[in-house]
């Protein structure tokens, strides 16, 4: 097998002429832990629902459409988290970013033009998935409220898991690989958690 040649000065030129400073990880990471945060947000449910009364406006969705809503924003930010995980050159944690707390500022090495198009491909999901968070884990807590969801308080100790999971990173200041592995996890549980929800309709 043929030895792969060293890369020559004029390699190294081309290559540092054709990229760019780094985006800033954590300003894609963060909104991705907010709306992680939003669909666990669910465990508040669990104390402070009250229950409805005839003044109450009706909720816009059903039930139904707000849970198969959430569970594929669910699945979005699962994706999110992996697509994180397969550009470890920006997010997760190679070089010295790596082991640098939460903070904005944390710039790793140069990429070239197609990561960091990749970079703002993924701002714009991550960006879309936080909307659709916030909305959906809203309609769902109004369905619980008005009855149309009875589930066990385990569920929603569940959420509150995952919520205080979240609140560990942003108190220890957790570095971006951590970030990146726990928000990857939390979205997977998250995802079962409201496929639990789905199962806990009266009329399922």
């Amino acid at each position: 097998m043929e030895k792969a040649k060293p890369a020559t000065k004029d390699d190294e030129e081309a290559a540092t002429g054709d990229s760019r400073i780094a985006p800033d990880p954590f300003a894609a990471v963060l909104p991705a832990i907010a709306a992680l945060g939003a669909v666990a947000s669910i465990a508040t449910v669990n104390w402070m629902a009250q229950d409805k009364t005839p003044e109450r406006a009706r909720a816009k969705r059903k039930a139904g459409t707000a849970l198969r809503d959430l569970e594929t924003c669910c699945l979005g930010l699962v994706e999110i988290f992996r697509r994180f995980k397969r550009n470890p050159r920006l997010y997760a944690g190679e070089g010295a970013q790596g082991s640098s707390p939460l903070k904005f500022g944390v710039h790793g090495p140069r990429v070239d033009i197609d990561t960091a198009r990749l970079y703002h491909q993924l701002i714009n999901d991550v960006a879309s998935m936080l909307v659709l968070a916030s909305q959906n884990a809203f309609d769902v807590m109004c369905a619980v409220e008005d009855g149309e969801i009875d589930a066990p308080e385990a569920v929603y100790y569940g959420f509150g898991e995952q919520q205080d999971r979240l609140n560990g990173l942003i108190q220890s200041r957790a570095t971006l690989k951590v970030s990146v592995d726990t928000g990857l996890e939390v979205a997977s549980r998250l995802t079962e958690l409201v496929r639990e929800l789905k199962r806990c309709r009266p009329e399922a």
